[in-house]
This record gives C-alpha cells, sequence and structure tokens, in this order.
C-alpha cells in the first residue's frame, strides 16, 4: 500500500523560509516522478515543483529561485525547501507520486505566510 505522509508545515512570516518533507512508503520510491502542488484559499490547484525519476526539476514561474525540489532515496523522503516565503505562498502543499497510470496524495500540509 502507497502512504505518503508530509510534515513541516506552519505559519511563517514573509521573508521566511519552511521546509517540508514528504515520506513515501510501500513502494520502490526513486523510480517515479513526483512533487508537490499546492491550493490556496478561494484558488484552483497548481503543481508547484516535480521531480523526474531522471533527476530533472521543474517549477511553477512563480516560485522559481525561491523553491528547490529534492529527495533523499535513502530516507525514502522528498523535500521542498522554500525560501523568500510571500503572502501569496499560503496554501495546502500536497505531495504526490506518480505510479503508472495512478497518482498518490499525501494528506496535505497548511503554510501560511503572514505580511
Amino acid at each position: 500500500q502507497v502512504q505518503l505522509v508530509e510534515s513541516g508545515g506552519g505559519a511563517v512570516q514573509a521573508g521566511g523560509s519552511l521546509r517540508l518533507s514528504c515520506v513515501v512508503s510501500g513502494i520502490a520510491f526513486s523510480i517515479y516522478t513526483m512533487g508537490w502542488y499546492r491550493q490556496g484559499p478561494g484558488k484552483q490547484r497548481e503543481l508547484v515543483a516535480d521531480l523526474t525519476r531522471g533527476g530533472g526539476t521543474n517549477y511553477a514561474d512563480s516560485v522559481k529561485g525561491r523553491f528547490t525540489i529534492s529527495r533523499d532515496n535513502a530516507k525514502n523522503t522528498m523535500y521542498l525547501q522554500m525560501n523568500s516565503l510571500k503572502p501569496e505562498d499560503t496554501a495546502v502543499y500536497s505531495c504526490y507520486i506518480n505510479v503508472d497510470l495512478l497518482k498518490f496524495w499525501g494528506q496535505g500540509t497548511q503554510v501560511t505566510v503572514s505580511s
């Protein structure tokens, strides 16, 4: 059974940093594309960043240069380092992993950035 558990969310002032973690169990972690989505209040869900099986990365324009996605295969954990946070980054952040035609999700973690 594939499970994803996020942690690391919280409240921070603008300009601050947070690191989100996503621990994946039940699957050979390193061979699939995975990433992070977010959904802010009154907004549509958007892809923040993803990490391909080959190690390539993609970022939303709104977070380029501020966020970094990475993973530690030995720990089956993916990270999202978020720096220079802005109030518009406030959202529920959810990690996912694509396994063939299926997408598995974590439960989400709240990030709140105050001005």
